[in-house]
Formats: structure tokens, C-alpha cells, sequence
């Protein structure tokens, strides 16, 4: 086994291995459309690494050490998740800020946390109103209405009707409680 390589350029350009996944000189490391084979080479590499390499490449990526206790089949998992969330692009920005969003008002215990309450991008939600189909185009940034950019489906209720509603609720995107389920039901 030869010793490993310090200096990054001559790791490039040796065909060993970044000692952190997923970085191999790519400026927003990640890998990008990297090669599956590739992937499957470097966690294979990971799987032969022993324990302490393994402590050392977690120390590297997340520039602390691995929580005590961590076995090492979890340590590989969650390295081999890095590696396999960088080669597929990672989340969105999107859904990092909607999960944090979700994450803060689930510790607050707020009466509106409902995850299930937003539509995939690229849905089109149609609502009428007023004699009119009022269509809104649901964007990774937020919501596209008449051409135009809104953060929220509360402002767009509030440009159509006028007065200060409940976006989600406008559009019929929220669940129904139980009393007005029944009540359909008998009708």
C-alpha cells in the first residue's frame, strides 16, 4: 500500500482518492453526473478502510469527530450517504428551507405543522373565484401567479379576493377537520 497523498493536485492527478468522499477537486464538492462505477469504487473503497481511516475522512468532512459511541457499519453508512448524496446532487434548496421551516415549527408545537400541505413543483393549483379560474404554478422558489413571483399562497389569496386569507386554505390544501367531514357525510 503506498502512502497516502497530502497535496490535492498530486492526488488528482495519481488516480488515488480524495481521503474525504465526494471531493475530488470539484469546486462545489459534489460529484455531479460522476460515473456509477466510480461511486461504487470509491465505497467499496470505504468498506476497506479500518475504523480509524474511517474516524479520520468523518473528521475531514465535517470538521469534527464522529459521535461517540457510533459504530463502525453506522460511521460507513453515513459516509457512504454523503458520498451517494453528492454524485446525486444533494437535496434542493428548496426543501433544505421548507425542511427547516417544518423543523421549527414542529418544535414550537405549532397548530399549522402539516407537511403535507405543500404541492410538488411544477403542480398547478386552480381555484375559482368569483365567476373567474385563478391558476397558480408552484415553483422550487415558490409560486408563479399572472407572471409573476409570490413566496406565499397567502399573498396570492389575499391579491385575488381582496381580504387576508389563508393561502393553503384558499387553494384547498389543507385537511378538513372532523367535524366538517362528518357533516358532508350526512348530507
Amino acid at each position: 500500500m503506498t502512502p497516502p497523498t497530502h497535496d490535492a493536485w498530486a492526488r488528482r492527478h495519481s488516480g488515488e482518492l480524495s481521503p474525504v468522499p465526494g471531493r475530488a477537486g470539484n469546486r462545489r464538492n459534489r460529484l455531479g453526473s460522476a460515473d456509477i462505477a466510480e461511486v461504487d469504487h470509491q465505497i467499496a473503497e470505504l468498506l476497506d478502510r479500518s475504523t480509524s481511516e474511517l474516524r479520520l475522512t468523518w473528521r475531514q468532512l465535517h470538521r469534527t469527530g464522529p459521535p461517540q459511541g457510533l459504530s463502525r457499519d453506522l460511521l460507513i453508512r453515513a459516509l457512504v450517504h454523503q458520498l451517494q448524496e453528492r454524485a446525486a446532487g444533494g437535496v434542493s434548496r428548496a426543501l433544505r428551507c421548507r425542511l427547516q421551516t417544518l423543523a421549527g415549527e414542529f418544535e414550537k408545537k405549532s397548530a399549522s405543522f402539516d407537511p403535507g400541505i405543500v404541492p410538488k413543483t411544477g403542480a398547478i393549483l386552480v381555484r375559482q373565484w368569483r365567476g373567474r379560474a385563478h391558476t397558480v404554478l408552484v415553483r422550487e422558489d415558490g409560486f408563479e401567479y399572472e407572471g409573476q413571483h409570490c413566496r406565499s399562497l397567502t399573498v396570492i389569496a389575499e391579491r385575488i379576493t381582496g381580504a387576508h386569507w389563508s393561502g393553503p386554505r384558499f387553494f384547498g390544501l389543507t385537511k378538513r377537520t372532523g367535524a366538517s367531514v362528518s357533516a358532508e357525510a350526512g348530507q
